[in-house]
């Protein structure tokens, strides 16, 4: 059971390489294969040589006795000799084959086989002399075949090592993936990115440079060496560096920061050698590394002293970024994450000295995000995307793109032509929890306690006034969640107030309460909220500043108790400390149990009736639970109110 609520900020997961080397030791798949190929040409040889000499000693067609007997009674007229093979025609045009006795003359053999001289004089003989190549074939070839087998055997596998071998010297080349930018089908321009308007507007200056470089080299300007892409996974950074390179006409050089680290001591300086190289030679050019922080974090944290083989590679990148000179026209771009975690000095001026923020995209940014991904999708009349622009606070460009798709797939999975509402509006679901689980049928029982439990959301975020209003409740599984309340602000947040996490913190616990104000127990479907709402708390004392206990300190950084990627340290405040932690931020979640209890047990009526309604539909709209509230006395929040102070519920 799950409480959705998308928030500005919130992580989404997100999305080659060089080639192998074959594999030639002994116990090696590529060993054993050629191994197996070159015993079964030695076999195939063989069964050749064999045939032929076989052919060659075909039997005959009738005994030689029987060839006297024949010439004896006049009925052969010639007999061809090649070497111990007779050809004996008949008077009767018949032909057949037979054999002499080796190393004896025919004659001599057909005399001790009874032939007078007489019938010998009538009968024609000739003499076929063997070709040379016949004879030294078959006199040799018994010496010379097995030889021959052996050394091809050696040659086929030598030729296999050296052809490793080639591969072991070109294992420290770079493999970039190239964009040529005459490439019309895989050039990006910025007409293709929608939203980031001031990361473009920073960008169209290192377009101009590479289109126009004289004049900003005649004013003594230097356009910086590298500019480095920060913002959350699936933000578009990658596109819009290829949209750089598009812009400006010129070859991109796209690799990721992974690929340069191997076991292999030297191979990552060597890959980062080659690919500035490659850049320089294609120049005006741009180098685009993603994930930089693969490569690029703090020094002096890796195993033996420092010395890793990724520390020596972020050096090899430090050193080629120094040696660029201003006319080379090379600009290196970079994409990152988690900035906090790159080394101070990949970050000084002369290096990635500009730095893009991208953020996740406004409400009017999502619908030109939209709009674009909807160009080749037919979509039906019905299709407003601005109503799924409004309902997808926090998503990314990758999210949104993943929404179209997900929208298109359900169309075609039922067979229909064109894409609506209703699919895109299912895919918003989809891409946040997951597809239905419709195997996942709950029993009677846990179908009430799962009502019930997100009734107890919806209904304290609909009391308290600084929760966001509920969309939609459902009691259908969705990923690992048994049911969820979708709840939506009317407009983007950039920041969020003490009130408003409070406020979250009671709505997390609303299922909780209501199970065991309503069962008089609990149940595991909890465990999510019981997890979240327990980090937010935390989070408000130890990074916002948001107790009155313990002050306006930062006690951990954005990544938990480790700062800056620095690694691995211990807590940096005493055990008293912590305990003080550990109280307030049980304070926060007894204050904000005490709020989600009083607004269920003084709204029991509401909780049955919504419990009831999700138990016969599963499914609930905002339209009908807002119905729902007028008719219990409570007013549904406005996109007015957000702009007024709301009313302070006591309780």
């Amino acid at each position: 059971m799950a409480d959705l609520k998308q928030k500005p900020g919130a992580k989404k997961p997100r999305r080659g390489g060089m080639p192998q080397m074959p594999n030639l030791m002994p116990g090696g798949d590529s060993f054993w294969v050629n191994l197996a190929t070159s015993v079964l040409l030695l076999l195939l040889l063989a069964g050749a040589y064999s045939y032929f000499v076989g052919v060659s000693d075909k039997p005959a067609d009738i005994a030689l006795s029987q060839v006297a007997q024949d010439i004896n009674a006049g009925k052969v007229s010639a007999v061809e000799v090649n070497g111990n093979a007779l050809k004996v025609m008949y008077a009767d045009k018949i032909i057949k084959n037979s054999k002499k006795e080796p190393e004896t003359g025919l004659s001599d053999t057909l005399r001790n086989y009874g032939v007078s001289a007489e019938a010998l004089n009538k009968v024609s003989i000739n003499i076929a002399q063997e070709s040379g190549f016949q004879y030294w074939f078959f006199a040799l070839a018994p010496f010379l075949a097995p030889l021959l087998l052996l050394a091809f055997f050696v040659w086929y596998l030598s030729r296999q090592v050296k052809g490793a071998g080639m591969q072991a010297f070109s294992f420290g080349q770079s493999k970039p993936r190239i964009t040529d930018p005459n490439d019309a089908t895989s050039r990006v321009t910025f007409k293709d990115v929608a939203g980031a308007k001031e990361a473009k507007q920073e960008l169209l200056e290192i377009v101009d440079f590479l289109k126009n470089p004289k004049k900003f080299l005649d004013i003594g300007a230097r356009i910086p060496k590298g500019i480095l892409l920060m913002g959350a996974p699936g933000t578009g950074k990658t596109l819009l560096a290829r949209a750089v390179a598009g812009e400006a006409g010129v070859p991109f050089f796209s690799i990721s920061g992974s690929e340069f680290v191997e076991m292999f001591v030297g191979v990552g300086a060597s890959r980062v050698r080659d690919l500035f190289l490659m850049a320089k030679k294609a120049a005006p050019s741009i180098i685009f590394v993603d994930e930089i922080d693969a490569v690029g974090r703090v020094r002096g944290t890796g195993v033996g002293g420092g010395n890793d083989e990724r520390e020596q590679t972020l050096n090899q990148i430090l050193v080629e970024m120094d040696g660029f000179e201003p006319n080379e026209k090379v600009i290196v771009m970079a994409a990152t994450n988690r900035p906090d975690v790159l080394d101070p000095a990949l970050l000084r001026p002369g290096r990635f000295d500009r730095r893009v923020t991208i953020d996740l995209p406004d409400r009017q940014d999502r619908l030109e995000i939209l709009k674009i991904h909807a160009r080749k999708k037919p979509l039906a009349e019905d299709v407003n995307l601005e109503v799924v622009a409004e309902r997808t606070p926090g998503f990314s460009g990758a999210d949104l793109f993943s929404l179209m798709n997900e929208g298109a797939i359900l169309a075609a999975r039922e067979n229909r032509k064109t894409v609506a509402q209703y699919d895109l509006i299912r895919s918003i679901e989809k891409v946040m929890l997951g597809p239905e689980r419709k195997s996942h049928v709950l029993n009677k029982k846990e179908k009430e306690i799962t009502a019930y439990h997100e009734a107890g959301h919806a209904l304290v975020a609909s009391v308290l006034p600084y929760a966001d209003p509920v969309h939609k409740i459902s009691i259908i599984s969705r990923g690992r969640a048994a049911g969820y309340t979708l709840k939506l602000p009317f407009e983007d947040k950039k920041m969020q107030s003490k009130k408003e996490f409070l406020d979250d913190i009671a709505m997390s616990l609303g299922g909780y309460v209501a199970e065991r104000e309503v069962f008089d127990d609990v149940t595991t479907g909890a465990s999510n909220d019981l997890q979240v709402l327990t980090a937010l708390a935390r989070t408000m004392v130890t990074r916002y500043g948001m107790s009155d206990k313990m002050g306006t300190v930062a006690l951990e950084g954005d990544g938990g108790r480790t700062l800056f990627g620095t690694g691995v340290e211990s807590k940096s405040y005493s055990e008293k400390v912590s305990a003080e932690i550990d109280s307030e931020v049980k304070k926060i979640i007894g204050e904000a149990y005490d709020k989600a209890e009083h607004i269920i047990n003084t709204h029991r009526k509401l909780l049955n009736a919504i419990a009831k309604r999700l138990v016969e539909k599963e499914t609930m709209e905002r339209e009908e639970f807002e119905q729902m509230l007028v008719v219990h006395g409570i007013t549904p929040k406005k996109k007015d109110d957000i702009l007024i102070e709301p009313q302070v519920v006591n309780f």
